[in-house]
């Protein structure tokens, strides 16, 4: 995790970037570097994970035209970097946000199409006067951006845009409604009116004052009838296991957090099989009276043994004193999920021993795991009973069950 921001305004640039930049050091705490001219103030703060010594941001091209900053990982660097250089381009480090630079001056906004990874990058095309921006396909890595008095901001979080004192701090009310009526702010909103998330997949450019944003990938989904089950399981296996093995490309030691869960179960079964040495891994659980069917620790340590890794458990404890500020003030705006505690735990944890852990978040959105998905499946079923059924005797036998909370409560 790195952190950029960044200001772009056609009235003469004379800011620094340093004391905005400053507010992302959690994000970054290995290094940090500044660019500025007339035009655009580029910030960056590191945590350094590929090439340690020679991945230092912001990284210009040779003749210093073509100016990058790079939040993410690219899993494909490799192979995009052997046909970079077939086409001429020479490398002056191991890093793959070589590789993101020499794509721009290669294919210009297309370059988007060759990566695979997670990624929110600004390019700064001093020939074309073109800032240059883009979030990866899912919006794993995030990039906020706002106009305000002819002036574009963007950044990894909130907070640097809004160190500017000057800028409105006007609450959207829309957002607002989203939040309670969803428990969290979709994008692109933010809580703010005049601060926008990029939405995933999207790029933005920026051009003599103008913004224009452009789509470039989407989900298509096009049924194969030709494959059997047995097919896609195999395919599916394939990829899932490419995919595992593109995340462990790393200079710094990587582990995984374990739920015992089928998703981070899965991640770690192949993380086993593709590590010469035991997979570090963490779970956190609950102690005392809150433990039970909610503490993981006791699928987790199943799946450790299993496949012989180093596994770590932890107990998340009543004591959260200054804990609920640390995580507000991360995210930003409001957020209403309680898992962000345990997440907190667990990923302080595993700080101290690694820069890099994997998990499954994600694999119950992917493969329908929600309890909710099973209820749209019965939905369908019921729709298709007859209509006294469902009104005169389904009806009346589900005004008797009672609520959730009330069988929870009688049962404590």
């Amino acid at each position: 995790m790195c952190g950029i921001f960044g200001i772009a305004s056609t009235n003469g640039n004379n800011i620094s970037c340093k004391d905005y930049t400053d507010t992302l050091f959690h994000r970054g705490p290995d290094d940090s570097g500044f660019y500025n001219d007339n035009y655009v103030c580029l910030g960056h703060r590191r945590l350094s994970i590929i090439d340690l010594g020679g991945g230092h941001q912001p990284l210009l091209n040779d003749n210093e035209t073509i100016i990058i900053v790079f939040n993410g990982e690219i899993y494909n660097f490799h192979e995009l970097r052997d046909l970079l250089i077939s086409r001429g381009y020479e490398f002056k480090t191991k890093s793959d946000t070589e590789a993101i630079l020499h794509a721009y001056e290669e294919w210009g906004a297309s370059c988007v199409d060759y990566l695979r990874g997670m990624f929110a990058f600004a390019i700064w095309d001093k020939m074309n006067e073109t800032l240059f921006i883009a979030r990866d396909r899912l919006g794993i890595k995030p990039l906020f951006y706002a106009e305000h008095n002819g002036v574009l901001y963007f950044s990894s979080e909130i907070k640097a845009i809004i160190e500017d004192n000057n800028f409105p701090r006007e609450i959207d009310e829309q957002a607002l409604v989203s939040y309670f009526t969803f428990s969290y702010i979709p994008a692109p909103m933010t809580i703010y009116k005049h601060i926008r998330k990029l939405l995933p997949g999207h790029t933005l450019q920026w051009s003599n004052g103008k913004v224009e944003i452009k789509k470039y990938w989407d989900i298509h989904f096009i049924p194969d009838r030709t494959k059997n089950e047995k097919a896609f399981i195999e395919e599916f296996m394939d990829i899932f296991s490419d995919s595992v093995q593109g995340h462990l490309i790393s200079d710094v030691p990587i582990g995984a957090f374990l739920s015992g869960g089928v998703d981070s179960s899965a991640i770690v079964a192949f993380m086993s099989q593709l590590s010469s040495s035991p997979v570090n891994t963490f779970c956190m659980g609950f102690g005392g009276n809150t433990g039970g069917y909610l503490d993981e620790r006791i699928y987790a340590d199943i799946m450790a043994k299993k496949y012989h890794t180093n596994h770590h458990n932890f107990e998340v404890t009543p004591e959260l004193d200054g804990i609920l500020d640390k995580i507000v003030r991360a995210f930003d705006e409001p957020f209403a999920d309680d898992s962000s505690i345990p997440s907190y735990f667990v990923c302080k944890i595993a700080s101290e021993n690694l820069k890099v852990a994997l998990s499954g978040l994600g694999g119950d959105e992917l493969f329908a795991g929600y309890e909710r998905y099973l209820g749209f499946k019965l939905q369908s079923l019921y729709s298709r009973l007859p209509l006294f059924l469902r009104k005169n005797v389904i009806s009346a036998l589900v005004e008797k069950i009672p609520e959730q909370m009330d069988i929870i409560l009688s049962i404590i």
